[in-house]
């Protein structure tokens, strides 16, 4: 078993007494909740909840700085998660290592070599001038006159007249006109397009780094109010520019990490839990609305199921489950899209599981409702006699057929394999940076535990789960829109446009023949390249609308009209 030791092994000095000072605070609380009346545990169980505590409370420290993806605190968690397998006995299953590395692409970025040169005067990059995203690379000499536009030079555009004659234009698109005004420029052999605003409208243009509009044919630089004082104040003067534009593709790396036991059985069963969570909101996903950056140290999301991961790896080599082989993977990248399990299911071998149960905050069971949320039970006909077993009896179960949603067991039902989503609620916590350990009900946690480890033993004398489809949950069950296109968007996909991972019986996209694969890039006069300029064209529209939906199977440009 993992113990303090443990913990002195990774985290600096400065940091050992304040976490053992809230571990020893933890106990104390504990003990005040069984004299409380708690659910009484036995001699065994309350040993594995001291144990899950202490994963948890490490795995939601501040000193992780929310274990996101691809950084050092979710190193950290990763070397916890790690010793803890090695510590259990479980074998490495990537070869000799038990670490899955993965990529994230994060977009765009400008290389310092980018430089705007006027006269010898040096712009200073996001300050006085930035090249849009969607400028070419490039490195030129030209000239440019604010009071006489040439050909072959660079041509000035106040952006004031085109924001001010659609103002009232709902559908207005201001970098798509950019760009349009951009290729017909470059036809008059004009070398840069060089854009300022002298409207009081805003005109919102930002160097974006998840932009995929296809490039521009010449470089688009946009100068700031300072930038046009410090550089161009003299307007009939003409300007010698020298102009360079170098853009890198920004990749942070994502770990697997996952322990085998071998019992040399013809089938495995897959036990999972995601153990990335926000960082300081970084990539977007977080509630919180404060103007401060905060830890979000996500115990319930997921430090919860990870620890629950890490008690069953611990358990099942001391128990008598020899039927199956039995494999632990803890996932990042799953509050990006899915990232870890997605690419877990393309790059390992998965033909031989049997079935495959997810853990996906599992730390906030109501003591007064007991309240269980069980997600995949229509992916195998032997589900039902399996979960009604009499040890469900301490749960209200809510039960939910769906082998898709919004957590990693998505990820296997794609590849035909049943799959179990245990999640104990949502609550007001729910990605925020209070989503902290002491609001863990950690006897709780122990009797879902418990709960799935009498599924394990069942399992273990019945032979390979049958498979079955099951409805399509419609996106995100975590957010919220007026209407529904009806698909599973792939999170991981880096092209334009929103590759369907999924697509929902019944739903608008599969009445206008939309399947899983193809790429769609448009909604009525809404263009998106990714999901979050997706989910931005979505919410124009309401229920009862009427409109074209756009996508691309290979080559191949389809359209249909669609009703919401």
């Amino acid at each position: 078993m993992l113990t303090s030791q443990f913990i002195e092994a990774v985290i600096p000095l400065a940091h050992k007494t304040q976490i053992r000072m809230r571990f020893l605070w933890s106990i104390c609380l504990l003990m005040f909740v069984y004299a409380a009346g708690a659910q009484k545990l036995s001699k065994a169980d309350k040993k594995m909840e001291e144990r899950y505590r202490e994963s948890v409370f490490f795995l939601a420290d501040d000193e992780l700085e929310g274990r996101r993806t691809g950084t050092a605190g979710e190193k950290l968690a990763s070397d916890y998660i790690m010793n803890a397998y090695k510590d259990a006995g479980l074998k490495p299953y990537f070869g000799e290592a038990y670490l899955q590395a993965f990529e994230v692409r994060e977009g765009k970025a400008l290389d310092p070599e980018t430089h705007l040169k006027v006269n010898d005067r040096q712009a200073v990059l996001m300050e006085d001038f930035f090249p849009l995203a969607f400028s070419p690379d490039t490195a030129l000499k030209t000239m440019a006159s604010q009071s006489l536009n040439e050909n072959n030079a660079a041509w000035f555009v106040d952006l004031k007249e085109m924001l001010e004659e659609n103002v009232h234009n709902p559908h207005f698109d201001l970098e798509q006109a950019i760009i349009d005004m951009s290729k017909k420029l470059a036809k008059k052999t004009v070398t840069t397009v060089i854009l300022y605003n002298t409207s009081a409208l805003p005109d919102n243009l930002a160097y974006n780094p998840k932009n995929k509009m296809a490039p521009a044919p010449i470089p688009v630089i946009y100068i700031t109010k300072m930038g046009m004082k410090k550089l161009f104040a003299d307007e009939s003067i003409t300007d010698d520019l020298d102009i360079s534009i170098k853009t890198i593709e920004k990749i942070r790396y994502g770990h697997n990490v996952a322990g085998y036991i071998d019992n040399r059985a013809p089938y495995t069963v897959i036990l999972g839990a995601h153990y990335d969570h926000l960082g300081y909101g970084e990539d977007h996903n977080s509630l919180y609305t404060g103007k401060q950056p905060m830890i979000h140290n996500g115990a319930d999301d997921n430090a919860s199921g990870t620890a629950a991961l890490i008690e069953l790896a611990r358990w099942v080599p001391t128990s008598k489950l020899k039927k199956y082989n039995y494999l632990f993977v803890s996932f990042s990248g799953e509050e990006l899209g899915l990232f870890g399990s997605k690419y877990f299911t393309e790059h390992s071998p998965i033909s031989n599981v049997d079935y495959m149960i997810n853990m996906d905050m599992v730390g906030r069971l109501n003591d007064s409702t007991h309240g269980l949320n069980i997600g995949g039970f229509g992916t195998s006909p032997q589900w039902q006699n399996i979960l009604k077993t009499g040890k469900e009896k301490y749960f209200k179960i809510k039960i939910d057929s769906s082998g898709s949603g919004p957590s990693d067991h998505t990820s296997f039902y794609r590849k035909d394999i049943p799959v179990l989503f245990f999640f104990t609620g949502t609550h007001s916590d729910y990605h925020k940076p209070t989503d902290d350990a002491d609001k863990i009900n950690y006897t709780g946690a122990v009797m879902v535990i418990n709960y799935i480890r009498n599924i394990l033993m069942l399992t273990d004398g019945m032979d390979k789960l049958a498979f079955t489809k099951t409805r399509e949950a419609a996106g995100n069950a975590r957010t919220s829109f007026k209407v529904s296109l009806g698909i599973m968007p792939d999170y991981t996909y880096s092209g334009n446009g929103v590759r369907v991972d999924g697509v929902s019986e019944g739903r608008a996209a599969e009445k206008a023949g939309v399947k899983t694969g193809d790429v769609i890039f448009q909604l009525g006069d809404h263009k998106f390249t990714d999901v979050q300029t997706y989910m931005e064209a979505l919410s124009k529209f309401n229920k009862g609308d009427s409109t074209q939906v756009k996508w691309k199977r290979g080559e191949e440009l389809l359209q249909a009209v669609i009703v919401f």
